[in-house]
């Protein structure tokens, strides 16, 4: 009966957020003040930030993905990315913009059997809205399909791009109006 991803869907190589949310706990007596933030970072965000709080802002070309958050980090900002693609077992990637989490189809078992877990693959898009459904349990893509198109060639324009992306670029190519 032990879930050790809480209310979260999946697991370890999921799709769903189980496999993939983690908290992030920061500690520097003086620079942090003690709460909680919902700010979307990632983990290659690390990079960007720490470079700049050591006071050496990277160039495009030396911080791949990351981006600079150290705002969020230090809780002196609750907003954090805009977007961020997050990628599953088999190179599956899927895309959180905000509370909306959207999972192309893809083939694929829909249960890992050696690992008694959902694997998020559907051979219909998914769509989520966390703020209301935090396990993931309410496919939302058939009543909002402008949102799974706006997504989807969100998702596809990242993943063809070729050098980094920056928030204000994602920012540009999204229109957050599209439902």
């Amino acid at each position: 009966t032990h879930r050790p991803a809480g209310p979260l869907r999946g697991g370890k190589y999921s799709l769903f957020d189980g496999g993939t949310r983690v908290p992030a706990i920061v500690w520097a007596p003086g620079l942090v003040q003690p709460g909680e933030s919902g700010a979307l970072l990632s983990q290659v965000d690390f990079l960007a930030s720490f470079a700049h709080l050591a006071g050496k802002d990277l160039a495009p070309s030396e911080q791949a993905d990351s981006l600079q958050m150290a705002d969020a980090i230090l809780g002196k900002s609750r907003q954090g990315r805009d977007h961020l693609v997050t990628e599953g077992f088999g190179a599956k990637t899927l895309l959180r913009e905000g509370s909306w989490v959207f999972i192309p189809a893809y083939p694929g078992p829909e249960h890992f059997g050696d690992k008694n877990m959902e694997s998020g693959n559907s051979n219909e898009p998914q769509l989520y809205d966390l703020s209301a459904d935090i396990g993931q349990r309410e496919n939302l893509a058939s009543t909002y399909p402008g949102r799974v198109e706006a997504m989807s060639e969100l998702l596809a324009a990242i993943r063809e791009r070729r050098s980094p992306i920056t928030q204000e670029e994602l920012s540009r190519n999204n229109n957050p109006n599209k439902n």
